[in-house]
């Protein structure tokens, strides 16, 4: 199969505006994400709609194609990204892996992951998942938590403690099941990719404001991959002081 990886990027931030561009120990954040992904993917793109990220990305040698600025979310610049991309290069793409573009510490390790979820010629989407550690985590509302099917594929993700575990303390639900965080690095098949892009939102995802409901309450299934690395988004200028303490 034939693998790229693109990253959505945004100048525009609520809570860190001009965050790609932010200087990391002498590079920004954008060419940090881009070196990592590079480890393991011989072809990756940066998707923006500033010039200010497309002038930086052509300073450090990366790949960068300028999407519409007005997308509702990462997913619908992905998908218009690789459009471009493969009419741009004349060649067609099977799996496109969605790179955060907020996380410069990505490990390599997780894209190998995501990866080999496409080993299995069924796989639609291909997500990640790690093992809960912490029991402040499973009730942790901006960390969404996922139950898994035999398959590995994901049954659903809630930002509530899921599943819930009856005739037990909650303090000491950890020692009893093994709960799972979701890492939000995706990959999807080219052709499903744009299948997504046309479906509404639903009643689950408004609910529990999680884009993957939507593909689950339409049918799409999302295979699973099991990763020991976490993730380390950078959402606020905070963010970005705590992770470097920690790394």
């Amino acid at each position: 199969m034939k693998f790229i990886g693109i990253i959505p990027a945004r100048y525009a931030s609520t809570r860190f505006p001009g965050k790609p561009l932010v200087n990391i120990n002498g590079k920004t954040m954008i060419q940090r994400v881009y070196e990592q992904s590079k480890k393991t993917l011989e072809v990756v793109y940066v998707a923006t709609d500033d010039q200010r990220i497309v002038e930086e990305v052509n300073r450090f040698g990366g790949n960068v194609v300028t999407t519409s600025e007005n997308h509702q979310s990462g997913t619908d610049r992905l998908a218009e990204a690789i459009e471009l991309i493969q009419n741009d290069l004349n060649q067609k793409f099977d799996v496109v892996v969605n790179i955060q573009g907020d996380e410069p510490f990505i490990q390599p390790e997780q894209i190998e992951e995501i990866k080999s979820c496409f080993n299995d010629q069924t796989t639609e989407i291909a997500t990640l998942v790690k093992a809960i550690e912490s029991s402040e985590d499973i009730f942790n509302e901006n960390k969404p938590k996922v139950v898994l099917d035999k398959n590995m594929n994901a049954i659903y993700f809630s930002r509530s403690p899921i599943p819930f575990l009856r005739n037990t303390k909650k303090s000491d639900w950890l020692n009893h099941h093994t709960f799972y965080r979701h890492i939000g690095m995706y990959a999807y098949k080219t052709e499903i990719l744009q299948k997504l892009t046309k479906i509404k939102r639903s009643s689950l995802e408004i609910a529990e404001s999680l884009e993957q409901l939507r593909w689950i309450e339409n049918g799409y299934k999302i295979k699973t991959g099991k990763t020991n690395f976490d993730s380390f988004g950078v959402d606020t200028p905070e963010d970005l002081e705590r992770i470097l303490r920690l790394l």
